[in-house]
């Protein structure tokens, strides 16, 4: 059992005689062992050298143990650091291997997926395979995988899963949506609206995506749907970057005071701008400099950019371009 760290069978026998009697003599552990004086002997010489016994001065010597926390944990420790940094560097050799093989087979790293149930079942793998986070554009009309079928979701948010889903608009027209995202956002999805999508696409860990390579749905192919399957590369290190730009200009959802329904934060009338503002937010759009805005409006700079402030705290908007996008759906523009 201590072979790990570096103790041999016959070795931790006596070591475990010595630490169940407080110590024994070459003689002691040959008749409790049953092999011969030398033969104890080299064996307990050998614990000496590796630091698991002492020997008195006596005749005849006996051998006591040292202490199991002195001997052995430091020992353990060390070996289970070499195993950490042996593991380390074979995870890079293997991420290594896989750039490799990317690079000279395309199958490593594009996967074409016919059907809708070969597709359904990607779907579910890579999230029962997922470990930190699902990024999901959600269109109308499914193709794969009907709204509210999704039991695999479920079972992700509950092991710590993050999911972030963009749906478009016409997405909450199809039967039942409404219901199943709402469900999906009481387990903790992260969920946002946005007016159109211009794909399908599912993101698992990074590191592996799911997007059409033909149109699908009853809008799209007659034939059954094309998908592809694209590992870690630059092509899904764009779609990451797509999906990232969409969400930043969505309209977070979540529940209504009820729980059972869907609202945002864009639920009250909103008057129009004054004048003033109405020309500040139109440079801002436009996308003048502060330092020019300042200069049309006859302001200081930071005047500009305190009022831009308040303009997005008003809209509910995190950064100017989610402020410019919510400026067209308030009718401020």
């Amino acid at each position: 059992m201590l072979e790990a760290a570096g103790v041999s069978p016959e070795q931790e026998t006596v070591y475990r005689l010595l630490v169940t009697s407080g110590g024994a003599t070459a003689e002691d552990v040959s008749r409790r062992t049953g092999v011969s004086d030398a033969e104890s002997t080299r064996v307990l010489e050998s614990l000496v050298r590796q630091g698991l016994a002492s020997p008195t001065d006596g005749t005849p010597r006996v051998f006591r143990p040292v202490p199991p926390d002195v001997a052995l944990l430091p020992r353990i420790k060390h070996t289970a650091d070499a195993l950490d940094t042996a593991r380390t560097e074979a995870d890079r050799l293997l991420d290594t291997y896989r750039e490799t093989a990317r690079r000279h087979d395309a199958g490593q790293l594009l996967e074409v997926i016919t059907g809708a149930e070969a597709l359904r079942q990607r779907l579910k793998q890579i999230q029962v395979n997922a470990r930190e986070e699902m990024l999901w554009f959600c269109r109308a009309q499914y193709v794969a995988m009907p709204s509210g079928s999704n039991t695999e979701e479920f079972e992700a948010l509950a092991r710590g899963v993050r999911y972030r889903v963009l749906y478009e608009k016409a997405f909450f027209d199809d039967e039942g949506a409404v219901d199943n995202v709402v469900a999906g956002v009481r387990a903790g999805e992260m969920a946002r609206s946005v007016p159109w999508l211009p794909l399908r696409l599912a993101i698992a860990d990074r590191s592996v995506g799911i997007f059409p390579l033909v149109p699908g749905g009853p809008q799209g192919s007659p034939g059954q749907p094309t998908t592809a399957l694209v590992r870690d590369s630059s092509l899904l290190d764009a779609l990451v970057a797509l999906f990232e730009s969409y969400w930043e200009n969505a309209v977070p959802l979540h529940l209504s005071e009820s729980g059972d329904t869907l609202a945002t934060d864009d639920t009250t009338p909103h008057p129009a701008l004054s004048p003033a503002d109405g020309k500040l937010l139109s440079l801002l759009v436009a996308g003048v400099a502060d330092k020019a805005i300042a200069s049309q409006l006859g302001l200081s700079r930071r005047t500009v950019q305190r009022r831009i402030q308040s303009l997005m705290e008003r809209a509910g908007a995190g950064t100017r371009m989610q402020l410019a996008w919510q400026a067209a759906r308030r009718g401020w523009l």
